[in-house]
């Protein structure tokens, strides 16, 4: 999958969107929020296979694993403590599904990123 021309357009605009969208566990959760990020950015839904941690989900979407502070702009990234998946903001930034919306950190706590793209 390769990123589309105007990804960051659709990116932002799924961040809009779900800006003040709660946290579901079965609707609206980190896994479901990277898989929408992921179909923003590329404008394909990627196949990802249910294991028994996150990490080894996120890895069964077949893209590669960078650090997490040389991931772009629409890269997923996993943070720990509970473990979560996450959208790259910018270079120092990340979105979570929270409680009442979005939440946002510094790219330093995460611990795993993929490049998207």
């Amino acid at each position: 999958m390769t990123r589309r021309p105007d990804w960051a357009v659709r990116l932002a605009a799924l961040l809009s969107a779900v800006e003040t969208r709660a946290f579901d566990a079965h609707r609206w959760n980190c896994g479901r929020f990277a898989v929408a990020a992921v179909e923003a950015v590329t404008g394909s839904r990627p196949q990802v296979h249910i294991l028994p941690d996150l990490m080894a989900t996120a890895d069964s979407a077949g893209f590669p694993r960078v650090a997490p502070l040389r991931a772009l702009t629409g890269d997923v990234v996993l943070a720990p403590d509970p473990d979560r998946l996450g959208v790259v903001l910018d270079a120092g930034r990340v979105a979570f599904v929270g409680p009442r919306g979005l939440l946002r950190a510094p790219i330093n706590l995460c611990t795993a990123a993929w490049r998207i793209g």
